[in-house]
């Protein structure tokens, strides 16, 4: 198993369970921050899964979730 693999078998949810306890915790600014360190992992995962599976319902979804992270991590650091 690649390196990567391997990172990400730990690090998808290790990061995805903090942003949202980060989130729940009242510091949604962090959670985005940590939701959006997450979104390679998801992106590759979702990827993987797409390529080997045909999972593409997956891999939509997380392009549009990558947005919107993306997006309140501008609304929460640039715009507030």
């Amino acid at each position: 198993m690649k390196l990567f693999d391997r990172a990400t078998q730990f690090l998808l949810p290790i990061l995805t369970i903090s942003s949202m306890m980060l989130t729940s915790f009242k510091y949604p600014q962090y959670g985005v921050i940590v939701a959006l360190i997450s979104q390679p992992f998801w992106l590759y995962s979702s990827w993987v899964s797409y390529k080997k599976g045909g999972q593409i319902g997956m891999f939509v979804t997380t392009s549009i979730l990558t947005v919107i992270t993306v997006w309140g991590v501008i609304n929460y650091w640039f715009l507030s």
